[in-house]
Order: C-alpha cells, then structure tokens, then sequence
C-alpha cells in the first residue's frame, strides 16, 4: 500500500511539472501548434455563444461595390473621398476614423481639397507598421515593460499634408495561424519610437480620455482597458459582418445618408470592395472586411465589453494546465475502474464548461494549452494502469488457481462477497463426514514416497470431486482422511441429505478406487467413514495465514462413528439424527443395518447409529424401515 501510495504521487507530481512547462513553453513562443489549435476551439466556443448585438456606437462607411459600380472606381480618388469626409463633418460625428493608408499623392487638386477637408472635422488617419518578416512577433530587444511590443522596422504614414491635420493610429491587427484576427496590438515601436493603435487613437479621441500606459496595462482616464501581456486587445466577434451598423458610402453620393447614423458617432471609413482592402476569416464570416475588425476593437475599447485575457487569466491558465491533469491523473489512481474514468470524464465536461462560461461572459481561459498539458499523461497513465492492470490480473488468477488448491470454490467466492466472513464464530447446524484410509501408516513404511505421494493425490482428487459434486466444503485433508462439512458458506435445508449423499458417494468411490490400485497396495487399504448432523462452531483460526473450520460435539461424533464403523467391520457408520434430518427411508442399491446404540469416546450418553454397504455385499437387513419394522 505505501509503495502504490508513492506511485501515485511521484505521477503527480511528474504530470504537474509536465502542465507546467507545456505553459511556460508556450508563453515563451514555443509549441506554436497550440495557437492553431487554440483559435479553432476559440471559433468554437464564439459560435457556442451566437451573435451578440453591439453596442450602438460606431457606424461603418463602407466603400463597397455599390460604389464602383456606380461611377466611382477603386482606390476611391481623393476629391470624392474629401466629399464623404465633409458630408460626414457635417453630420457632426464624434470622430471619423478613416482606414485607409493615404501614403500616395494623387492629383494636386484632390489632395489639397482632401487636406483642407481634415482640417474640418475630428480625424484619425490611418498608419502601418512594416515588419522585417512576415511575423510581428519579434524577441525582445531592451528591457522594461515596452519591450515585448512588435517591433517594426518602419511606420508608412500619411501623407505630411494630410497628418498635419489629423491624429495617426497604426492600423495592423495580429492574425492567428488560423488567419482570423485574435486581437489587435495597442501599442507598437521602432528602435526608436512608440506609436498608438488606430484602435486606441480613435477611441481616445471618442472618449476624450487621458491615455496612461502603465506597466502591465492601459487606462483610458479612470477605467483600465485589460490588455494582453503584451499590450495586445483580445477581440471576439459580435457576429458575422455588418452586424456592426454599416452604411454604403454610395448613400452620400445619393444624398440619401440618414443623419441618425453619423450624429455622435464614431465614424470610420473603409473598404469592403471585392479586391480591395483586407479581408480576414471570422467564426462567423468566411471573408470580413479589415474595416469591420478594426471596427469591432473600437466597440470594445469605448465600451469596455472586451473579452479579458490579462496576467491573472494567464495565471489562471498556468494552474489550469497543473491542476486538470493533476486531478485526471489521481482520479484514475483512486479508482481504477469505471467509477474511475466516470469521474474523471465527469471532470473533464465540468472544466469544458467552465471554460465555455468563462468565455461567453468575457473571459478568455486558454484551452489548448490545457489539454495539450492534460491529454498526454492522462494517456501515459492510463496505458500503464492498463498494463499494470493486466499483470495484476495475470497475478490474481495464479494466486486464485493456486488458493482454488487449498480453499472451496464456493468459500472463496463467499469471501470475494464478504471478506468479513466468520471474522466471529457462529452456531448453526450442520452435517459433518469423516473419511479415514485405514492401513495406510504401514503401507507408507513399505513403499516409495514418490508412489505413495501418487496414491496420496489420487484418493485427494476422488474426495475432492465427490465433495465438490454434493456440494460439500473440505475444511481440510487430514493425511490419509479429510473432514467434509455441508452447512457453509450458508445453511442449507438440504444440508443432511447431501451429506448422505456424499458419504455414499464416497463409500463407492474409494471401494473402486482401491480395487483399481495394484493387489500388493489395495490388499493393505481399507476405509472408514463416519457422518452426523447437529449443531457445530465455525469460525475462522489462525492470523496471517487463516483456514475455516468446524469444532463442537457434533464434529467429535462424526469423528468417533469412524471408530465405531471399524469395531463392527462395517465401513459406513451413519447417526441417527443424520439419517431424520435427511429424512433418508433406504435405497435399492443399497442395505442399511442397524440401529446400534453405543458410546462413543469422549462423550457421556448413547448414540444411536447406522450401518450403510452396498446390496451386493452379503450382509444385514436392507433398509430402515425393515429394521424398524
């Protein structure tokens, strides 16, 4: 028991080292296959969820195909941009957000009326961050908080005509290795500047909100905005695209646009034209335009819906990927069985749903990780419990083979059912045979030991079928006899019957058998057998090595009627009460003589007994009732 109780914990404490550094190496960028994984279970779960309605605070001006089919062209030029930008002014909106990169001149005259149209109205231009690979994902380069920022090369700003009169935000989001954008970075750097997200910019502006950049978060004014470790806004979607308020720009040009739309809004302006812009994959939405995301993480920013994904989620993930595989593991230790895989699927499902929960009420627990911590050992450790399993079994069966040896079938499925059987004596009544070899001291002085053991297992089979046969439990071979009790492990109301029974079965049997054995042998045998019924003792003797036993009178007259069987050349000597309780009449194979009253050694009074032999053998009278009559 000890050494299964180290077992268990050295596996636990090997499957919580294992969930720990399945975390710590993929929070230091390793095991990227998790993120893929991850952003299909977070597809997932956002579907589980359903579309959400968004708050009513940002409206969409598309440049879609409504508007390239109806005279405009793509990318849309610089006057008609001035004119939805002075129309939207107009309409006094909080701010307008345009995501689109000016960073080519065009004509003179649309520039300059563009330029001149900024300097109207509250704007935010759009920015990008090139990056030296396709990642934005770089090591590190300095210390402090800032350095796990994505680090560019390069920023690609607007036009200085344009800049001028406007606020720049840097528009990149970070894509999973699913494609879909997962969250949208809140800060980026060169080797030598920092600069605001699109995003935050335009949402600062719309609050009108002091921005603070704090070690291991934003605030805007006195609300924290919760960031990724590395200043990055986890995004989930509120439903497939244009379920953000989206108008076509076309509507402008119609003088159709309904003010309600833009009026104290924030207003950004972007492309959803086929081949133009950039279109993401969403759980939702094969094809979303870039406009609609960048959309979605201004929502989240004003309105403080985010989905959370801060240190304390991230702590939360690192006792997660200990604790689930932890608990699996010692489930299955605790109980190697049904009950065993029952419970540990029972925590499993709980674990799905509480991170299901979690996430559909704003918090992002990691659940690729997780699993990737728990699957793995729980495998391990199942294979070997089945492994072990099977030695176990394997062992089990020999000991059962060799224990079936010396212990009854029907004792040793009784104990499997109730191992607290006849921890204490108890009085009951049964039936007892004796069965002796006489002659068998002074044929063990004359011959071999290798044949007497021989004759030994031979007349032990023989009792042991026969009793087995009747139903009968073989306390114990006593050498050259053995001791046959009917009455455990229960009390039978057959027990006296097939206790005859047995001792006629056995008074045939043995008479065969030592006619079969060589004349020099069997000449030397002969048997004795003595049975009664009454009230006996079981109980259970000895300590470590226990055995079931009978004691009382009735076991001392079963005995002593052997004695008694011999003095009156007879070899079947059966009590009185024996044959009433088996309410035993005679039998036509069969001659029963008697009664005989005597005493016996060791007991006061008289016994009334018996004497059974086959009919053809010359004798007695035939049954009892003749003997009666």
């Amino acid at each position: 028991m000890r050494s299964r109780r180290v077992q268990i914990l050295v596996a636990l404490v090997l499957t919580a080292l294992w969930g720990a550094g399945i975390f710590a190496a993929h929070a230091n960028g390793h095991l990227r296959f998790l993120d893929r994984l991850e952003a299909t279970l977070t597809d997932w779960r956002t579907q589980v969820r359903g579309v959400q309605r968004p708050p009513d605070l940002v409206t969409i001006v598309a440049i879609d195909d409504t508007v390239v089919k109806r005279g405009g062209s793509y990318p849309l030029p610089r006057a008609d941009l001035a004119r939805v930008v002075d129309t939207l002014v107009q309409f006094k909106p909080k701010v307008i957000a345009i995501d689109l990169l000016l960073v080519d001149r065009s004509a003179a005259i649309g520039d300059a009326t563009l330029a001149n149209t900024l300097a109207t109205g509250p704007v935010v231009l759009a920015a990008a961050a090139i990056f030296p690979t396709d990642s934005e994902t770089v090591a590190p380069s300095s210390e402090g908080p800032l350095a796990v920022l994505p680090q560019a090369e390069r920023f690609l700003l607007p036009l200085p005509a344009f800049a001028e009169h406007a606020e720049v935000g840097v528009v990149n989001v970070a894509t999973g290795q699913s494609g879909s954008p997962l969250s949208v970075p809140m800060l980026f750097r060169t080797a030598d500047k920092v600069e605001l997200s699109f995003p935050l910019r335009v949402a600062a502006r719309a609050l009108d909100k002091p921005l603070t950049i704090a070690p291991d978060h934003l605030r805007l004014g006195d609300r924290v905005v919760p960031t990724d470790t590395d200043f990055a806004l986890p995004i989930t979607y509120y439903g497939p695209r244009r379920t953000i308020r989206t108008v076509s720009a076309q509507s402008i040009f119609d003088g159709t646009l309904n003010r309600a739309a833009i009026e104290n809004r924030i207003v950004v302006i972007g492309a959803a034209v086929a081949g133009g812009g950039d279109f993401y994959p969403t759980p939702f939405d094969s094809l979303m335009p870039g406009v609609e995301v960048v959309a979605t993480a201004i929502t989240h920013l004003v309105a403080g819906d985010g989905i959370v994904r801060d240190r304390r989620v991230h702590a939360a993930d690192a006792f997660g990927a200990m604790l689930l595989p932890m608990l699996l593991v010692g489930l299955l230790a605790w109980r190697r069985s049904a009950l065993g895989i029952m419970a540990a699927a029972a925590v499993v499902i709980a674990w799905a749903g509480l991170n299901l929960f979690a996430f559909t009420h704003g918090v992002w627990l990691n659940a690729a990780n997780t699993l990737a911590a728990a699957v793995p050992p729980v495998a391990v450790f199942a294979g070997v419990q089945l492994w072990a399993g099977g030695r176990r079994t394997q062992y089990l069966a020999a000991k059962s083979r060799s224990l079936a040896q010396f212990q009854a079938p029907a004792v040793q499925d009784w104990l499997a059912h109730d191992p607290n059987f006849l921890s204490k004596p108890i009085r009951q009544d049964a039936a007892v045979v004796f069965i002796d070899l006489s002659g068998f001291t002074g044929l063990s002085e004359r011959t071999d030991p290798d044949a007497l053991q021989d004759i030994l297992k031979a007349f032990h089979a023989l009792l042991d079928k026969t009793a087995a046969d009747c139903g009968g439990l073989i306390t114990g071979f006593l050498g050259d006899g053995a001791m046959i009790l009917f009455g455990l492990p229960r009390a039978m109301p057959d027990d006296a019957a097939r206790a005859l029974k047995c001792a006629i079965d056995l008074h045939r049997g043995v008479e065969r058998w030592i006619a079969s054995l060589a004349p020099a042998i069997g000449h030397q045998l002969g048997f004795k057998i003595g049975a009664h019924f009454g009230e006996i003792v079981a109980s259970r003797l000895g300590e470590s090595h226990q055995h079931i036993t009978a004691t009382g009178d009735t076991v001392n007259v079963a005995s002593r009627l052997m004695e008694v069987a011999a003095r009156n050349c007879a070899r079947l000597a059966l009590s009185d009460t024996l044959l009433n309780t088996a309410d035993f009449h005679g039998a036509p194979d069969g001659i029963l003589s008697g009664p005989l009253l005597t005493q016996v050694r060791g007991r006061s009074g008289v016994v009334t007994v018996w004497f059974w032999r086959d009919r053809d053998v010359p004798g007695q009278a035939a049954t009892k009732a003749e003997m009666i009559g």
